[in-house]
Order: structure tokens, then C-alpha cells, then sequence
């Protein structure tokens, strides 16, 4: 059985780090492409950060760039997503999604097959 679990979330101040861990089970997570995605209240599922299984790129999102890193550990069967500088507006509920046909660059929501639970982050003084 596939399976994704995040971990990492939590509640930290304006200008903290979190690192959000994606581990997979039932799978090679070093065989698919992987994107973290943030849902806030109220708002649409978007791309914060995706990384292919060919290749080194990695897809940011604008509000992320400099701030955030995406990386694979594949001995440990897990993604991860850096997270500094953090600002109120990254507020969200965090989900890790992998599929094996994503198109490199574009880091949507519709592309991912198997996806996590989610993990709450929130940034708060």
C-alpha cells in the first residue's frame, strides 16, 4: 500500500524555520516526482515546491524562492522542504504529493496521484 506521511508542522514565529518531512512507505520515492502543497482557509491548494526524479531542478513558487528548499534523502525514503524566514501568509496545511508523470515545471495539484494527510503549519507571534 502507498502511503505519504508528513511530519515537521507546528506553530513558530515571524522569521522562524521549520522542516517538513515526507516519508513514503509501500514505494521508491527516489521513482517519482514529489511537490509540497499549502491550502490555506478559504483558498485554492497551490504549488510551494516540487522536485523531479530526473535531473536536479526543483520548481519554487514566487513567494517562496530564497526562503524555502526542497531535497530528497533517498536512503530514507523521504522528501523534505526547508522552510525559513517564515511569514504569517505561509500559514497553511501543508500536504506532500507524488506521481510518477508529473511535467517538470509545472507543480499542480492535478498532476499528483498519492498524497499525505497533511501536516498544520502556523506563523504567529
Amino acid at each position: 500500500q502507498l502511503q505519504l506521511v508528513e511530519s515537521g508542522g507546528g506553530l513558530v514565529q515571524p522569521g522562524g524555520s521549520l522542516r517538513l518531512s515526507c516519508a513514503a512507505s509501500g514505494f521508491t520515492l527516489a521513482h517519482y516526482d514529489v511537490g509540497w502543497f499549502r491550502q490555506a482557509p478559504g483558498k485554492e491548494r497551490e504549488g510551494v515546491s516540487c522536485i523531479y526524479r530526473l535531473g536536479t531542478f526543483r520548481k519554487y513558487t514566487d513567494s517562496v524562492k530564497g526562503r524555502f528548499t526542497i531535497s530528497r534523502d533517498n536512503a530514507k525514503n523521504t522528501v523534505y522542504l526547508q522552510m525559513n524566514s517564515l511569514k504569517p501568509e505561509d500559514t497553511a496545511i501543508y500536504y506532500c504529493a507524488a506521481d510518477n508523470l508529473a511535467i517538470i515545471g509545472r507543480c499542480q495539484a492535478d498532476e499528483y496521484d498519492y498524497w499525505g494527510q497533511g501536516t498544520q503549519v502556523t506563523v504567529s507571534s
